[in-house]
């Protein structure tokens, strides 16, 4: 069953978080055109993603307990302000004040507007059923959408302007988004904390069925980030660097259909063998990868990545199901922190399969991390 504004809810909850996608590119071009190392254009940009980590549980929690749309109004704002500030701060300082650049960053990501949290912790109030596991496969089929036109509309900035111009865009677009999506929020009447539960007290990493989903959730999500790194080396120690936007085309096209097509599923989520499928088109990449070949590649990229955005919804939708009553927005918080831990983690792990060994070992150590996702789904219970 489906409530009176979820589809209004929708369409603003994925523009609140087109400036997500959009951002990290822009920050890149302006962060090295103006120190001239991509090192510091790293720091940068994971000081802001640290800053969206810490912020997420924080941001979720308040959600929980006060109006949605106070807490929007100033989120949007301060994120604004500090993005165009970032976007500033070379035009009026030498390169050698870049540490300057990493506060304002963690600063600016602790005020990241909680639309992804606010919007899956609604979703269960608007629908129900069949009906919300399909508002979480099209949500997650779009997430990938959005993954391709946020990096596009930042490059084309750049390209068009300046990456000062595509900076500010950015900040415009967050702004934007997060105001419409308070209007949006206030038409369908989960402004407010959900009526009739009070949030129980206690930490939610204690309660042991959620924590094994958020670990689920990290181990999934850790495996997929690393084999976008193994795609960008690959096709640069091939020659062929741009072949590495194309294959990532592919595999996003792909999870974008897969999501598409489950949308509309009304039988059993089967999250185990959701991200079972999603490992072993990982462990499939394996000997492609060995072949040299961009086209077997492409294939296996598009026939494995069907399941991702199948088995990100259902993980989703798991979380929601899991957190207690009137805290599901500080749950979803705490998915983000563990999946922004997650991959720091698997980054630098799968970086050093790739220096010593080969695309192939560091994406076996994807498969394996997604094939463990998989075990520890089994031991979950709603």
């Amino acid at each position: 069953m489906l409530r009176t504004g979820l589809r209004s809810l929708f369409a603003w909850a994925l523009l609140g978080r087109l400036h997500q996608a959009a951002t990290p590119v822009a920050l890149s071009f302006l962060i090295a055109g103006w120190t001239g190392s991509y090192t510091i254009a790293g720091v940068v940009g994971g000081a802001l993603t640290v800053g969206y980590g810490v912020a997420g549980p924080v941001r979720g929690r308040a959600a929980d307990r006060a109006p949605a749309a106070r807490l929007l109004v100033a989120t949007a704002l301060s994120y604004g302000l500090g993005i165009f500030l970032l976007g500033w701060l070379p035009s009026v300082l030498p390169s050698g004040y870049w540490p300057l650049a990493v506060v304002v960053a963690v600063l600016v990501g602790l005020a990241m507007p909680p639309v992804t949290q606010i919007s899956r912790a609604a979703w269960p109030r608007l629908a129900s059923g069949p009906a919300l596991n399909g508002v979480f496969a099209l949500e997650a089929s779009m997430q990938e959408l959005l993954y391709v036109v946020g990096p596009s509309v930042a490059a084309f900035a750049v390209a068009f302007w300046s990456p000062r111009s595509a900076t500010w865009l950015c900040a415009a677009l967050a702004v934007a988004g997060a105001l419409g999506f308070m209007v949006a929020v206030r038409r369908a009447g989960v402004d407010s904390p959900l009526e009739g539960h009070r949030p129980v007290d206690g930490h939610l990493l204690r309660d042991g069925p959620l924590l094994s989903g958020l670990t689920v959730s990290m181990t999934l999500v850790s495996a997929i980030v690393s084999v976008d790194l193994v795609l960008i080396a690959w096709a640069r120690d091939g020659g062929r660097p741009a072949l590495a936007g194309v294959l990532a085309g592919v595999w996003a096209a792909a999870s974008f259909a897969g999501g598409l097509l489950v949308a509309r599923w009304t039988g059993p989520a089967r999250f185990p063998l959701r991200i079972l499928l999603t490992a072993l088109g990982l462990a499939a990449l394996v000997p492609a990868f060995g072949q040299q070949s961009p086209w077997l590649v492409g294939v296996v990229l598009f026939v494995g990545g069907m399941a991702i955005a199948p088995a990100i919804a259902a993980n989703n939708s798991l979380i929601a199901a899991l957190a207690p009553p009137g805290r599901q927005a500080e749950a979803f918080g705490w998915m983000t922190t563990a999946q922004t831990v997650g991959s720091a983690v698997a980054l630098p792990v799968a970086g050093w399969f790739l220096d010593h060994v080969g695309a192939w070992a560091a994406t076996a150590f994807a498969a394996v991390i997604a094939l463990l996702a998989a075990g520890l789904a089994l031991r979950v219970r709603r």
